[in-house]
């Protein structure tokens, strides 16, 4: 959709923002630390290979599975509603 610039490649973006509470900032974080740290023991060599694998498959699959409820909690809220300034 061009802009009022007339510009066939311009574009306008309409970003939905959200809130996110503190807490929900952290449990985010840790998931997304969980599924890292899983993914890093899989490929990595620094412990046996089946200490590795199974340290690593628990960890990849507490990442995933947590994100899952974020996501739909922060995805699933309605956007933040902009102040408006009234006339008087």
């Amino acid at each position: 959709m061009p802009r009022h610039d007339g510009s066939p490649l311009a574009r306008t973006v309409r970003m939905i923002e959200r809130t996110v509470s503190a807490p929900e900032i952290g449990l985010i974080a840790a998931t997304r630390v969980a599924l890292g740290i899983g993914i890093g023991l899989l490929i990595g060599n620094r412990l046996g290979k089946e200490e590795r694998k199974a340290a690593g498959l628990a960890l990849t699959l507490v990442g995933a599975v947590t994100t899952v409820p974020l996501f739909l909690e922060v995805f699933g809220k309605k956007p933040a509603e902009k102040p408006r300034v009234l006339a008087a």
